[in-house]
């Protein structure tokens, strides 16, 4: 274990227990023989019913999502647990059906769904045919960076011609919304945005608008847009694009469940999200952090554990939408009750099919950003713990892809464990973790193979364990570093991750 240099001289914990390892400082083995691999398994099985029984999925603003939440408030309350269910809106979309492009002039040509184009997401729904217009700015071939101001500016549109008219605008410096919004005031009725055509630069373009618009947006390939745009400098171009979407607001909520006793003042917020993409169940996309979390809930009530500190445990809705829950939660949090947060513990993903145990690095010693004070002593709990357990492990940033996000963004001290998404395994993670190199952690993210079956046991029992015993430490002894900050009265906001640093992997994704 690395030995802190932060200030504990204020510190209200023991001496003592400063001095003393972290793993054994607690014993957590009771809760861990309590909270099995079965009935964590059981709770992903009713998840995995849930989402068969709607649709398929769990989505946020669905009703697979609210049964998931009244499963989830029901079994909190059979722990005696106080439990609020806090809604909000944020903005809904769904496409149920692909959107189409067709070139009807010059030489008609049907372009592929996935391949040539896609429906940006909170795209408006309906059907244009009209001339292709260019911005006035593209630049093919491409700068060696990225670049382009197409779009970026109202003057860059030309006049809309009589008649439909789309305007063909090129990825760039400014976000997609940008872009549209200034289409849309020139009069123009849809948009085509193509990639802007560097390496990385190429593939068909996804990504979101932030909120509903009210034309058809799709993006491109920068094959596609080159081709376009070629063509318009030749004569004449007119397509045809149809977008079957539903853009609108929806309430969902997060359910909260809260130890009666500990110290109110002293708050550990324990969070998994509990929603799905809408293309899949979820089961290990978020259903492998919900499950641990509430099987641990369940069982810290069933074995009378009392904490020092509050306990809170949180499941966030909206979180494949960008975080929505979890900021929601924070920021409508009176600045004095943030200041008793001690810090958040996250679960997102602890059943990868080929997994690696990856701990979030909270003093950003493996070069990515350090979390705020006491993120460093999150992290060296689970890894004091790991060694306890002969099982190595292998550090995964900060970096902006869960519901810690608006934790470490307020300063408050943040960690958590992850077994891996889309990333592909090394042939060194495979020698020391197992598993399969240059295949995917989970080769079923945010896809419906995402079930029951999309699931490593192995995993999922030792992370739950970690989770188990990383919960009943903080129930109990606060971050050295965390205690001292709050004694002197540091403002931990000052000392946070700003959020728009974070490459969210949600609505904030692929956004220019």
């Amino acid at each position: 274990m690395r030995p802190s240099t932060r200030l504990l001289a204020a510190s209200s914990v023991p001496a003592v227990l400063l001095a003393m390892p972290l793993a054994a400082q607690t014993d957590s083995s009771a809760l861990r023989d309590a909270v099995t691999i079965t009935a964590v398994r059981a709770h992903q099985q009713a998840l995995q019913e849930i989402a068969d029984a709607n649709g398929g999925a769990r989505v946020s603003g669905s009703p697979g999502y609210d049964a998931a939440a009244r499963y989830v408030e029901q079994k909190l309350r059979d722990a005696n647990y106080q439990v609020a269910v806090q809604p909000f809106e944020f903005p809904f979309y769904e496409e149920p059906s692909p959107s189409e492009v067709a070139r009807l002039e010059p030489e008609p040509r049907t372009y592929v769904y996935g391949t040539d184009f896609l429906t940006l997401r909170y795209s408006g729904s309906g059907t244009v045919e009209g001339v292709v217009v260019p911005t006035s700015d593209i630049v093919i071939p491409p700068p060696a960076e990225p670049s382009s101001t197409s779009g970026c500016e109202p003057t860059d549109f030309p006049a809309a011609p009589a008649g439909p008219a789309v305007a063909l605008v090129q990825r760039g410096t400014c976000t997609f919304a940008a872009k549209v919004a200034n289409a849309a005031a020139a009069g123009y009725e849809a948009v085509i945005i193509f990639n802007e055509g560097q390496a990385g630069r190429q593939e068909v373009l996804s990504g979101t608008l932030g909120a509903p618009v009210g034309i058809p947006i799709v993006g491109a390939s920068f094959a596609l847009g080159e081709e376009l745009h070629g063509l318009a400098q030749r004569g004449e171009v007119r397509v045809r694009i149809r977008t079957d979407t539903i853009a609108e607001n929806r309430e969902t909520a997060n359910v909260i469940g809260e130890t009666g006793g500990g110290a109110a003042d002293r708050v550990v917020v324990v969070g998994a999200h509990l929603d799905s993409v809408p293309d899949g169940p979820g089961i290990n996309d978020n259903g492998s952090g919900t499950a641990t979390l509430l099987e641990v809930a369940i069982q810290m009530s069933r074995l009378g554990i009392a904490p020092t500190n509050r306990l809170r445990f949180a499941f966030w809705g909206a979180e494949e939408w960008g975080l929505l829950g979890s900021t929601h939660y924070v920021d409508q949090l009176p600045e004095e009750e943030r200041k008793k947060i001690l810090l958040n513990l996250n679960f997102d993903m602890l059943g990868s099919p080929n997994p690696v145990r990856f701990v979030y690095d909270g003093d950003g010693s493996d070069g990515g950003p350090a979390g705020p004070a006491g993120s460093a002593d999150i992290e060296d709990v689970f890894l004091d713990y790991f060694r306890g357990q002969n099982l190595p492990t292998l550090p995964t940033a900060f970096d902006g892809r869960s519901d810690y996000g608006p934790f470490i963004a307020q300063g408050i001290a943040a960690g958590g464990l992850f077994s891996g998404a889309e990333g592909l395994k090394t042939p060194e993670q495979a020698q020391v973790f197992g598993g399969t190199a240059g295949e995917a952690y989970d080769r079923c993210y945010h896809q419906a193979c995402d079930d029951l079956a999309n699931n490593d046991d192995r995993s999922l029992d030792e992370l739950s364990d970690a989770a188990a015993h990383a919960t009943l430490h903080f129930a109990t002894i606060p971050p050295p570093a965390v205690v001292a900050a709050l004694v002197a009265g540091v403002e931990r906001a000052a000392a946070g991750v700003p959020l728009e640093t974070l490459p969210f992997r949600g609505e904030a994704q692929l956004q220019k």
